[in-house]
């Protein structure tokens, strides 16, 4: 008996697998003639639009090449520091649709193996499309059964040549990236961002928190401070920030690396919040023409 497929071949185009030229579950022209005539005269690109008469549905028409130009899915803030015996990164469960706080739950920290985790902001598919990257880089090493893998290092060398070779493709990766870890006793802590842009330093962030939180970072932070008083410094920026930052949400994760010991990361947890400074009661009181 022939396939189904082939039997329903002639009234509905056969969906294809994942393409990498043209994505998931398209009908490429050349599978169904009739539909090709159809949409002959229409150009432009003009994929998943409703069969109105105005474009193909389930389809990639002629039309040049666009890449990713606005993000979708987002993150905000991410901060870094170091401490006497490791290193910790921190930032909210918030991923942004636009302006709607749509996904509240999303982990936008993540270990990469026994000696690294990784926090990012930005677009939440084209970090997704980094951890396979790093995930190929982990079965390399797995396969390899030296007993070795890739320190924090050389993991943000790996990083800078990522988002540079992207942007120098004129398709960059939307995201800047915090990488923190141990190994041999040293701790690292460095950023990177979409367009390859780069450095290490004992404290570090990205996105809104570069403006809010580093200054309080460059007054009270020291290499030797104690896990305790890093954490409270980092529940100070965070406060710095989600008091400022539109796009943050009171629900945060802190991840660290201690030198000789695996990756944490926290569950979610709340900082204390207060919204009664005089300021805040009456903003517009010594700004004449505000409402």
């Amino acid at each position: 008996a022939p396939r189904v497929s082939q039997r329903i071949g002639a009234m509905i185009p056969v969906r294809v697998s994942h393409n990498p030229s043209i994505g998931p579950g398209v009908v490429p022209a050349g599978v169904d003639p009739a539909y090709d005539a159809q949409y002959a005269n229409h150009k432009g690109p003009t994929a998943h639009i409703g069969a109105n008469g105005h474009g193909r549905p389930f389809s990639v028409a002629p039309g040049p090449i666009t890449h990713t130009q606005t993000p979708y899915v987002t993150g905000t803030t991410v901060l870094g520091l170091k401490y006497k015996d490791g290193v910790m990164i921190a930032c909210d469960t918030l991923g942004s649709y636009g302006s709607t706080k749509r996904y509240k739950n999303l982990q936008r920290v993540r270990a990469v193996n026994s000696t690294t985790v990784i926090g990012f902001t930005g677009e939440l598919s084209d970090f997704d499309y980094i951890m396979t990257l790093l995930e190929e880089l982990n079965t390399a090493d797995f396969c390899e059964d030296d007993g070795k893998e890739l320190s924090p290092r050389e993991i943000y060398a790996y990083l800078t040549r990522v988002m540079y070779n992207r942007r120098n493709k004129f398709d960059p990766l939307w995201n800047s990236l915090v990488v923190a870890g141990t190994k041999n006793g040293e701790s690292f802590l460095g950023t990177v961002g979409m367009i390859g842009q780069h450095y290490a330093d004992s404290h570090v962030a990205a996105g809104f928190g570069n403006h809010m939180a580093r200054p309080l970072f460059r007054e009270k932070h020291t290499d030797d401070m104690s896990e305790a008083e890093a954490r409270v410094l980092m529940e100070d920026a965070l406060r710095a920030c989600v008091m400022r930052d539109k796009s943050m949400m009171n629900k945060f994760q802190i991840a660290k690396v201690e030198k000789g010991k695996a990756p944490e990361i926290s569950e979610p947890f709340a900082v204390a919040t207060s919204w009664d400074y005089e300021k805040y009661r009456n903003p517009s009181q010594f700004a004449p023409g505000t409402w």
